[in-house]
């Protein structure tokens, strides 16, 4: 019995070591293994810009996780799973992604999916209201892509922009699909989150993809400007969405607006709701599709709206500084050109502003590389003489010359790369090498322009996002042409499915059946 004692002890130590190691295994295996990928844009088909690769900066690999605050190092989501960031790219709005560009970048895309597999799960994060030359539904096809490499067993969670396309070839490739719930977007990251949150939780419950998915198409199509949920009605459609996704039974619940300007079959309104009840899951998608389609005819603008004249006087009447005007029909951050003059040259017209003891009128902004050129070499207080505007959209108004002084001189930002702010009469005028938005207060005082204490602040925006919205004393929406314009009847619409609100006339209700698929 004795000489039976190590043989026994080195068994035990053998079977120990054995089953350690396999929960060891276990263990490891139990942390998912999640990409990040995507690529976001809106791109409006009624503009004659187009968007290029580099207009995506597209990052890749541990870069990535600067997008996302809640996925830092120390947090909680990030500790659940082994994340593996390939490739994410989000363009200003502009015109359509030429095929070269979302060619190059999905390939990308999809050799680094290959060369990381394998996968529990993906996170997609895109905006949904991307135009590529020549495709019908780019992100469908982007995630088709995704599916030849992973395999249908791995679980996608899709991320998006209320104001992007849903169309049923997108949701069918998706396992969980959700959009912000406020516009302007200031819940962006706590949707990002919850499409995170969704992924994880049904990767660590074990329950994997929802037992249903139901989608309703929407004829409705209305420009953001006009569906904010800031006011009725879009603040108590939207504010059913929290109770609905809480149900018992409901994954989410999302309700997309659409994307106005871009002419293709998905440019609509959608809803999707994703769960394991049958019943709660088909009867809550129709419930706020039918919510959506009853409360069509009560969305106004956000704001007041008059011409550009009618907002000038009233700019120029008003006590109340700065007051604000969206220049709206050429906002590069819904997909304009960005460099329409019509707007400026109405301004620099007008007698008011013609000499420097004027009402201070910021203007923000207008590309001319050929201006900066010269600022660059006359420096501040410097003279300069060169054309700027309608490189790329000269539908409205041809280039205009701005005889100023240059004021100051801004080298560096991501969009812009280089800036230069030109007094004309009582006008500052940013000038920028490349189109760029104006959302921050920063934005403006970096170049030496106090918004707070100009008489009026003329800004390429739709809606004011938080910041321009907050140091407002009043505002008004100017009804200006462009790529973007948000009279849609004017615009010629040939491909979105008919009928379609407002454009047409219904002869009898939709039927708003939900999909389950």
């Amino acid at each position: 019995m004795k000489k039976l004692v190590p043989v026994c002890f080195a068994f035990l130590l053998i079977a120990t070591s054995t089953i350690l190691a396999q929960s060891s295994h276990t263990l490891e295996k139990k942390i998912p293994r999640i990409a990040i990928l995507g690529l976001a844009i809106e791109s409006s088909t009624f503009s004659p810009a187009l968007t290029n690769e580099e207009d995506f900066h597209a990052n890749q690999g541990e870069s990535i996780f600067q997008f996302y605050p809640f996925l830092n190092k120390d947090s909680l989501l990030r500790k659940q799973a082994k994340w593996i960031p390939l490739l994410y790219g989000h363009a200003l709005p502009g015109g359509v992604v030429t095929k070269e560009a979302y060619t190059s970048l999905v390939s990308k895309s999809i050799l680094l999916l290959k060369k990381n597999a394998p996968y529990d799960g993906i996170f997609f994060d895109i905006h949904g209201a991307m135009s590529v030359q020549g495709m019908e539904d780019p992100e469908a096809d982007f995630i088709k892509k995704i599916r030849t490499v992973v395999g249908s067993n791995v679980l996608i969670s899709t991320s998006m922009d209320l104001h992007g396309n849903v169309s049923l070839d997108l949701a069918k490739n998706t396992d969980f699909i959700t959009c912000y719930r406020m516009a302007p977007h200031e819940d962006e990251l706590d949707t990002k989150r919850r499409a995170v949150s969704n992924l994880l939780t049904r990767l660590a419950n074990g329950k994997g993809k929802p037992a249903y998915k139901a989608w309703v198409g929407v004829p409705i199509l209305l420009p953001g400007e006009k569906t904010s949920t800031r006011i009725e009605p879009g603040k108590s459609l939207y504010a059913q969405l929290v109770p609905a996704t809480n149900q018992e039974g409901i994954i989410d619940a999302a309700i997309w607006i659409g994307y106005a300007w871009a002419d293709a079959p998905r440019n609509h309104a959608a809803v999707v709701v994703t769960g394991d009840d049958k019943q709660k899951v088909t009867a809550t998608a129709e419930a706020l599709a039918k919510s959506f389609w009853k409360v069509r005819n009560d969305f106004v603008f956000v704001a007041p709206t008059a011409t550009l004249d009618e907002s000038l006087n009233f700019a120029i009447a008003s006590k109340k500084h700065p007051y604000l005007i969206s220049d709206m029909g050429d906002n590069p951050t819904a997909g304009g050109a960005g460099d329409v003059t019509w707007t400026l040259k109405k301004i620099l017209e007008r007698n008011e502003f013609k000499n420097s003891d004027g009402p201070s009128l910021i203007y923000a902004s207008i590309p001319g590389p050929i201006l900066i050129k010269e600022a660059l070499k006359v420096g501040i207080g410097g003279k300069v003489n060169a054309f700027v505007g309608a490189a790329i959209d000269n539908r409205y108004a041809p280039p205009i010359r701005l005889n100023g002084i240059v004021e100051s001189i801004h080298h560096g930002d991501i969009n812009a790369e280089e800036e230069v702010v030109v007094k004309v009469g009582s006008v500052h005028i940013i000038v920028t090498k490349k189109r760029k938005p104006y959302h921050l207060e920063s934005d403006f005082t970096r170049l030496n322009l106090n918004p707070r204490k100009s008489s009026i602040v003329v800004v390429k925006i739709g809606y004011l996002v938080p910041e321009l919205y907050n140091l407002r004393a009043d505002w008004i929406m100017a009804t200006t042409p462009g790529g973007v314009d948000q009279d849609l009847k004017r615009l010629i619409y040939k491909r979105i499915q008919r009928p379609m609100f407002p454009l047409d006339k219904f002869s009898q209700e939709p039927s708003l059946k939900a999909i389950l698929y």
